[in-house]
């Protein structure tokens, strides 16, 4: 089976992901209900063995510098107007475990990875959250084995918004967001190649 691929500047040759709607029948999809803003973008899966987590940690640990830029400049843009500075995906925490930051078999629920906080691990779905007054927000990686497309993962967005400002700051945030999570969601395809 083919699967088309695009070369971008930022992620050189790796599959184009595909926007899909949030999988039913996922930890993710259960969160849809009463939700401002979801998304979920699709790609080849070249290392199924793996677990949900460690594609995540594979392309988190590898950042782009567009998309750090990206985090600095939402970081102190957002604390002018009262959001938090959430930090950098690429951002180290030592796992409870007390074990080696870079393997998934080290965390557990409620460990922080980056800028979020594990909400939900499996080996085949981790939920990762971040929370605040204005919005939550919740990012899934998802490895799918079913399907006519052979394995592929998923990293699907839902957010639940607060307020006014959490409104106003997703009316802004939203076109970046869309880039950046199809770029990561590339990425994590080629396991995190540059």
């Amino acid at each position: 089976m083919s699967h088309p691929a695009s070369t971008t500047a930022h992620t050189g040759a790796l599959p184009t992901a595909r926007a899909i709607a949030v999988p039913p029948g996922t930890a993710i999809h259960a969160t849809l209900h009463g939700s401002h803003f979801h998304d979920a973008y699709a790609v080849p899966d070249h290392h199924p063995d793996r677990p949900a987590l460690q594609a995540w940690l594979d392309v988190a640990t590898q950042t782009p510098s567009w998309i750090r830029a990206l985090m600095l400049v939402r970081n102190k843009a957002v604390r002018l107007v009262g959001l938090k500075d959430v930090g950098q995906l690429q951002d180290g925490y030592p796992p409870a475990s007390g074990k080696p930051p870079n393997d998934a078999a080290s965390y557990a629920v409620g460990d922080r990875v980056g800028i979020f906080r594990i909400r939900f691990l499996s080996d085949r779905e981790v939920i990762l959250g971040q929370d605040d007054r204005h919005l939550d927000v919740q990012v899934s990686i998802l490895r799918r084995d079913e399907g006519t497309d052979g394995p592929t993962l998923v990293l699907s967005t839902v957010v639940h918004i607060h307020n006014t400002l959490g409104h106003a700051y997703m009316a802004v945030i939203t076109p970046f967001h869309r880039v950046i999570a199809r770029s990561l969601t590339q990425r994590m395809s080629g396991h995190g190649q540059r």
